[in-house]
């Protein structure tokens, strides 16, 4: 299979020049991007802008001969796998809702069958109006994905609803759409992430080095495949993905608080994180300052919540990480039996090209029945959706659609 293709429908609003990163971004991706342009579109930004990042002649009117297309409309129409309005003024969406079509876009996307995703920007006034949000509804009912805009100051100097959803945001839902299958609609996923960390005082703390790239890649993997998604990730510099629910925390009684919360209703819980095994007794309440003599630490045992959960475990899939140093496939093997897991991802840390802090990634998955699988080096965004191909063929997943 060739590369998806897009179709990006640009209208003529102050917004526009935000399609131009949104072109940039899906281009990255390997997506094949069409842009169309109304005539007042190209009064804000120059369609010369677009053929340079799409790669692409932009279409501006039905009678142009630039892409070699005899009935435009239709072929564009025919061979976008997604078409995406950035931005959707409060005409277009006028038009889109009343089935006009007076413009090679309008005409475009009264064709067009498949997904048709918009995303509204104007003045919060023209956005509050009744006729524009009648004309949303209308939109919605027939299936067409409304990108909600955001609140914040406008060009026009207005406050309010009418601003540009984030690019990434789009992105984002670009994604999802062109994604399949969506074998996790329906089913709860929860992904831990990221390392713990337990105070001395209220200055350090003890931690380690997990970066969270491999468990917030898993998070996204999860609901770009349909999941609804909890992400549950101790202190990292990494952003959410867009349209999880994301609980920051910081030590490893509070991760187990929040996992025990949505356990009972997960049908998939991913323990990527990197918890902490102990904490200090007593934490200083003041900064600990600087003596002569050495300073002297107590620790005790953390909470186990992998085994926990394993404990617990009813009709959830658990899958446990293992990042080791040594012996990695037999402590690897241990772990998934003391803590009953369905499976675990095991991966030597020591290398330089896998593990912590970068955004490959080369592992064994093990099985309860004693199979192992190794993986090549990838992209922890391939193993995350690998991981969950393999989920998704176990014998306990199976059973939820059964």
């Amino acid at each position: 299979m060739g590369p998806k293709k897009v179709l990006v429908g640009v209208t003529g609003g102050i917004a526009a020049y935000k399609a131009a990163d949104l072109v940039s971004r899906l281009v990255k991706q390997g997506i094949q991007v069409q842009v169309i342009m109304t005539e007042n579109a190209a009064r804000f930004i120059s369609p010369l802008t677009f053929e340079a990042l799409s790669g692409r002649p932009v279409w501006l009117d039905e009678f142009s001969t630039a892409g070699g297309l005899s009935v435009p409309h239709v072929q564009l129409a025919g061979e976008a796998d997604l078409f995406v309005i950035v931005p959707a003024t409060a005409n277009t969406v006028a038009k889109l809702a009343w089935g006009m079509a007076d413009n090679l876009l309008s005409a475009v996307a009264l064709v067009y069958n498949k997904t048709l995703l918009i995303a509204p920007a104007m003045n919060t006034n023209m956005y509050h109006h009744p006729a524009l949000q009648e004309n949303l509804k209308i939109l919605k009912s027939r299936g067409v994905c409304v990108i909600e805009p955001d609140s914040g100051r406008l060009a026009c100097g207005a406050t309010g609803p009418g601003k540009l959803a984030p690019v990434e945001e789009i992105v984002a839902l670009v994604q999802w759409h062109l994604f399949q299958p969506k074998k996790l609609l329906g089913k709860k996923v929860v992904v831990t992430a990221g390392g713990t960390r337990e105070n001395i005082d209220p200055v350090r703390y003890i931690g380690n080095r997990s970066s969270g790239k491999m468990g917030f890649a898993l998070a996204q993997a999860a609901w770009l495949r349909g999941a609804e998604v909890v992400l549950i990730a101790g202190p990292v510099g990494l952003t959410p993905p867009s349209q999880v629910a994301f609980y920051p925390v910081e030590s490893a009684r509070e991760m187990r608080e929040v996992v025990l919360q949505h356990y009972d209703e997960a049908h998939i819980v991913v323990k990527a994180a990197a918890v902490a095994d102990y904490r200090v007794v007593d934490p200083g309440t003041q900064k600990i300052k600087k003596r002569e003599q050495d300073l002297e630490l107590v620790l005790t045992k953390n909470p186990d919540i992998l085994r926990e959960l394993g404990e617990k475990k009813r009709h959830q899939v658990l899958v446990g990480f293992a990042a080791e140093t040594e012996e990695l496939l037999d402590n690897a093997q241990e772990k998934l039996v003391k803590k009953n897991l369905d499976l675990i991802v095991a991966n030597d840390v020591t290398r330089q090209d896998a593990g912590f802090n970068v955004d490959t990634n080369e592992v064994t998955l093990l099985f309860p029945d004693g199979r192992q699988e190794l993986l090549p080096l990838m992209s922890k965004e391939a193993l995350a959706h690998r991981i969950f191909e393999v989920i998704e063929s176990l014998p306990r997943f199976q059973r939820f659609n059964d």
